[in-house]
């Protein structure tokens, strides 16, 4: 019955947006910003009914990575409470975690 759950499935608003930098992280490397970017789409798409492909591309990223998500968690709460992730960004992603 995995058609019945396809059929339910939603489009993420951002799913357009979010594709082309979900290949980039399966193509780089864990450095800070990666894995801030790694956790801010986690938890954007944690629990939502669709997007399955970014979903399991998520999961693909965190096993190259070697990390669990309480890991990466973890790690990134550390960069944020630093600080300056995003400010050389020159916008205010820091505020877009839905």
């Amino acid at each position: 019955m995995a058609d019945a759950n396809a059929s339910k499935d939603q489009q993420h608003p951002l799913y357009n947006r979010d594709r082309p930098l979900i290949d980039i992280l399966l193509a780089q490397e864990a450095t800070d910003y990666n894995l801030a970017e790694l956790a801010r789409l986690r938890t954007r798409y944690q629990g939502f009914p669709g997007a399955r492909d970014i979903q399991q591309d998520l999961d693909k990223v965190l096993q190259q990575w070697g990390l669990s998500e309480a890991e990466l968690f973890e790690k990134t709460r550390q960069l944020h409470n630093v600080g300056g992730i995003y400010k050389s960004r020159g916008k205010k992603e820091e505020q877009d975690w839905n």
